[in-house]
């Protein structure tokens, strides 16, 4: 087991990403603000937002003191919303129980709202250099490939049977390095197409290399009939061409953000009139369809068709 961490150190220390924005500091705040960030979301993508972010609330306590519209205009684009929220109730968590600083405690850590096993595993060890395990999905590869696991990495049992591995695996000393270096290794060899065996440090050990096993693992995700939900989303237009947007609810998809108002697929025009009379005492005239807009989540796919709309006035006025 120790080769293969000895291997993963040398790797990194010479061919490991080192320019990285949240590299240049070991600081708690800027390593959990990146590790979020980087849940589900390619680093290219990232960087800008993280600059911004940390531009804005360079520190835990301006974060938990900002509002969480601020909070979310400057994750918007970024996707996967819950956890701009979870972020903003880290952060005034972290203020509240813990005076400003993180614990560097694995398990304190994962207690946090939005830091999962992987996520306080990451921060305790590039942080705080606690001897901690990660398991997030680019390692979840780099291990199933290596010891030519099969069944799919989400399933209970495989789960198990990785984590025991990562935990199996650290190395006593020089964990940031060791953990970054093993992010890394997934990230730009051991990537999910086309991965590049023929300079990977681990390629004399690697059970799917050998096996010719690297196109079929890690096993994927059963492929599930996914649902299809659909809206009317309404383009509702005043006199000067201002369109109407409302909040979202704090849960459900796009959590907090501002949208077209949304009504029940079924609904007609009048019942969609006689809502938005209710709910802004404004009086509208529901014109055409603008035809169909169609957007895939993870777990459904997500249908809308835009109507178009004007204001005729507040209630009571006349036309």
């Amino acid at each position: 087991m120790g080769q293969f961490a000895d291997q993963i150190i040398a790797w990194q220390q010479v061919h490991g990403r080192h320019d990285l924005p949240w590299q240049h500091t070991r600081e708690a705040y800027r390593v959990w603000l990146s590790e979020i960030m980087l849940q589900q979301t390619q680093v290219a993508t990232v960087i800008p937002y993280y600059q911004r972010f940390v531009g804005r609330f360079p520190d835990v306590n301006v974060l938990a003191e900002a509002p969480i519209e601020d909070v979310m205009s400057h994750w918007a684009g970024l996707g996967y919303y819950s956890r701009a929220r979870n972020l903003h109730e880290c952060a005034r968590r972290v203020v509240r129980d813990h005076g400003g600083a993180f614990p560097s405690d694995v398990d304190a850590l994962a207690s946090l709202p939005g830091i999962g096993r992987s996520t306080a595993g990451a921060i305790a060890a590039l942080a705080f250099g606690q001897r901690a395990a990660i398991l997030e999905g680019n390692v979840k590869r780099v291990l199933a490939r290596h010891f030519g696991l099969l069944g799919y990495p989400g399933t209970p049992s495989v789960e198990r049977d990785l984590w025991q591995r990562a935990n199996a695996l650290l190395p006593v000393g020089q964990i940031g390095t060791y953990t970054q270096g093993l992010m890394d290794l997934g990230a730009t060899l051991c990537t999910r197409a086309r991965p590049k065996c023929g300079v990977c440090p681990l390629a004399e050990t690697c059970v799917a290399l050998r096996e010719q096993m690297t196109g079929v693992l890690p096993t994927p995700r059963p492929v599930k009939q996914r649902p299809t939900r659909t809206a009317i989303v309404l383009v509702l237009r005043d006199q000067s061409g201002s369109v109407l947007l409302e909040q979202r609810p704090s849960v459900g998809i796009w959590g907090g953000l501002l949208s077209l108002l949304e009504f029940d697929a079924s609904a007609s025009a009048a019942e969609i009139a006689a809502a938005v009379h209710r709910r802004y005492g404004l009086r509208i005239a529901v014109h055409e369809s603008l035809g169909e807009v169609r957007h895939q989540f993870t777990h459904f796919s997500y249908v809308m068709h835009p109507r178009l709309a004007r204001c005729a006035g507040a209630a009571g006025a006349s036309s």
